[in-house]
């Protein structure tokens, strides 16, 4: 059976648990992007940095998403889904454990920009899974779930990453993720 878009449909229970995992999988990602920030004075103190290095965390990150975003249709056409997902979240959850147990400067940026390769791939493969799994009639109800968790995860991160921080070491914002 064919859906209206010309691909091979997808059972309603297959598609959710594809939106579960993938919408998962972005928050975490988007999450990411926003901890951070609240947690640069501790990191500064510990790692003996300025400010203005401190700040490549950030701008790293982004640096590496405003790169390879573009790059992701080109993957997207080369490579089933499911690799690129586990493609994505393995760099993710490399950079993650890099950062987290970083001793320096150097090594926490490199964490960082690992775990933007993967996060990179993230939102791009999402909307294209949603485009090609959902029938035209359904798919303003999947962006919408989309945009839900998607504005939601960068609304708490500061929160979190505040808290989380002010118990805790910064490197326990890695851990977490």
């Amino acid at each position: 059976m064919q859906t209206q878009t010309g691909h091979p449909s997808v059972g309603h229970l297959n598609r959710t648990m594809i939106m579960i995992v993938m919408v998962s999988g972005a928050f975490v990602s988007i999450l990411n992007e926003t901890l951070l920030n609240v947690a640069l004075p501790p990191i500064m103190r510990e790692l003996h940095i300025a400010a203005t290095t401190a700040q490549w965390l950030t701008t790293g990150y982004m640096l590496t998403n405003g790169v390879l975003i573009p790059v992701t249709a080109f993957l997207i056409q080369r490579f089933t889904t499911r690799t690129l997902f586990l493609t994505a979240m393995s760099l993710f959850a490399v950079g993650t454990l890099i950062a987290a147990v970083s001793p320096d400067f150097g090594f926490l940026l490199v964490g960082r920009v690992v775990q933007a390769s993967g996060a990179a791939i993230m939102l791009p493969l999402l909307m294209t899974t949603v485009l090609t799994v959902f029938a035209p009639h359904e798919r303003g109800g999947a962006m919408g779930i989309m945009g839900l968790v998607i504005m939601f995860a960068p609304a708490i991160g500061p929160t979190l990453s505040g808290w989380l921080v002010e118990h805790h070491s910064w490197r326990i914002l890695f851990f977490v993720i």
